[in-house]
């Protein structure tokens, strides 16, 4: 069995299950030093971030410039250069670590193929450990154009996501999504235990927009989501958003996180503001969208999709971990900002007014139980740590705001 290198990084260490699951036995992964076959692991098998093609360097190339979505002009610029690099066959002799396969006839890649009715070549991107963390594939043909991307749900969440996914984008084919613009589903089904699904490559190399124009193009983005299963103008209370969360936090059981979560909902449900209630997408982030110059914004990673919760979520999603992954803020400032500022954010959705503070509380509280149902924290995602950041912000806020009845922290 592949063993990570020594030295080897939480990626590194997590490769050979990677490996185990894209080429199970009796395939046979290993890790070898040079060579024109298999996979270069960028930028090393102790630190690996890319499985990349080596047999076509046109293929190596595009596989970089479409793994990933580069946030910031530095990151793209880096991308560039990698792919460049690639494409001339420099990165071959620079990143020497490869990934070799034996024996691979009935592991993944022939699946794939079995199912598209033609060959692919595949290249993997390895992220950071966090409870939903699972394979996925980018899908590419001999000359590098991007055929798709497949995804493997490995255990229940991961299984579950990857279904929802497929049901998401079946149902999303049938709305109107004016200026955005989701990928097909060209496959679902099961494959050695797992849940796979296989999806169409949106178009990410085309030109993109002006950063002043993707901003506003986004928003617009965000709004048709929030809209395109209705709107509902209702008292929040005994609305379907809120019998859901206190359900799901009643089911975390007694967990102290979850108490404190329990607490902030029914503050809010006992306030009960009038809120509008629509769609979104569940995890809109700098690294799943994209907005071309001819004004369309791509968007994907659907598997959160859901309808009946306050409109606007979506923004202020994007704009935490924006402001945490990107800005370096610290999370709990982060957070704190976020529900201040959350007028600004939810103005161009519409929400009745007084009531942004409260849509972001319960954004917060949201985001507070899904961490903690899947075991964020556990798994080694750092913001899984909702009582160190969540939690205070809300509190604090709750605690000082006119007619929240005193919320002590």
């Amino acid at each position: 069995m592949l063993t990570p290198p020594p030295g080897a990084d939480a990626r590194g260490a997590y490769l050979p299950e990677l490996a185990g699951l894209v080429w199970p036995a009796p395939s046979r992964p290993a890790l070898r030093r040079g060579g024109r076959a298999g996979f270069a692991v960028v930028p090393s098998a102790a630190r690996p971030r890319l499985l990349v093609p080596v047999g076509s360097r046109r293929a190596a190339a595009s596989a970089v410039r479409h793994s990933t979505e580069a946030q910031g002009a530095k990151a793209r610029l880096r991308r560039a250069v990698l792919a460049t690099a690639f494409r001339t066959g420099l990165g071959g002799l620079a990143f020497r670590d490869r990934l070799v396969v034996d024996g691979a006839d009935g592991a993944l890649d022939a699946h794939l193929a079995a199912v598209l009715g033609r060959p692919a070549l595949l290249s993997i991107h390895i992220g950071p450990a966090r409870a939903n963390r699972k394979p996925v594939v980018q899908l590419l043909d001999d000359a590098g154009a991007p055929i798709g991307y497949a995804k493997l749900g490995v255990d229940p969440l991961t299984r579950a996501l990857v279904d929802a996914e497929a049901a998401a984008l079946a149902r999303l084919a049938t709305l109107d999504l004016p200026g955005v613009e989701v990928a097909e589903v060209l496959h679902h089904g099961a494959w050695d235990g797992h849940a796979l699904l296989v999806q169409s490559a949106l178009p990410v190399g085309l030109p993109r927009a002006a950063p002043p124009r993707a901003a506003e193009a986004e928003r617009a983005a965000m709004v048709a989501v929030s809209r395109c299963l209705g709107v509902d103008r209702r008292p929040y209370a005994d609305s379907p958003h809120a019998r859901r969360l206190a359900d799901e936090l009643t089911a975390l059981g007694d967990r102290p996180e979850a108490a404190r979560l329990r607490a902030a909902l029914a503050v809010v449900r006992r306030l009960d503001p009038v809120l509008d209630l629509g769609a979104w997408h569940g995890d809109w982030n700098g690294g799943n969208s994209a907005t071309l110059a001819d004004g369309r914004t791509l968007v994907w990673d659907w598997e959160r999709f859901a309808g009946d919760v306050p409109v606007g979520f979506d923004a202020l999603h994007r704009q935490v971990q924006t402001a945490i992954t990107r800005a370096g803020v610290e999370p709990r400032t982060a957070a704190g900002r976020l529900i201040a500022g959350a007028g600004e954010a939810l103005a161009p959705f519409g929400q009745p007014a007084g009531v942004a503070d409260l849509v972001a509380v319960l954004y917060l509280v949201e985001l507070g139980a899904r961490y903690l149902r899947d075991r964020q924290a556990e798994a080694g995602a750092r913001l899984g740590h909702v009582a160190a950041w969540l939690l205070p912000a809300v509190e604090d806020h709750l605690a000082g705001r006119p007619g929240a009845g005193g919320m002590t922290k």
